[in-house]
């Protein structure tokens, strides 16, 4: 955990910014074994309706997923969710900006149930992703 977040509704969770860049985009490709040329081929990615590679949606999740371990640690690691949409393709060259905010708490016994609204932008504050996540913080 980064930096502590105060558990209460309306609370912000800690941002994340990333620089995307083609190396990024071709590690993961390796790393996952997705090589689909809209991802590293240049020349072919061009001649499509998106115009250049664009990042995989995966890799943009792995972001959202890491601004949820910097708020909360273990919870999230051990059982949280998200339910999101992609909005649109990251590229090569974008900063993007993760955040999100405590939309509802719910008290159970020794625990507490944490929705968040979640928001994954670009450098031109258009949304990449946006959704939700569950996370349940205490003992289980």
């Amino acid at each position: 955990m980064s930096t502590p977040v105060e558990f209460k509704e309306g609370a912000s969770l800690p941002t994340l910014k990333k620089n995307i860049s083609q190396d990024n985009i071709n590690l993961y490709a390796k790393a996952s074994g997705d090589f689909n040329p809209i991802h590293i081929d240049a020349d072919y990615a061009r001649k499509t309706p998106l115009g250049g590679t664009v990042a995989h949606g995966m890799l943009i999740l792995a972001c959202v997923s890491q601004m949820m371990t910097n708020a909360f640690g273990r919870d999230w690691l051990s059982g949280g969710r998200l339910n999101v949409r992609f909005r649109a393709p990251a590229r090569p060259g974008d900063v993007i900006t993760v955040s999100g905010t405590i939309r509802r708490m719910e008290k159970g016994d020794g625990f507490q149930m944490i929705d968040c609204d979640i928001l994954c932008r670009n450098q031109n504050n258009e949304p990449i992703i946006t959704g939700d996540a569950k996370v349940k913080v205490g003992d289980k």
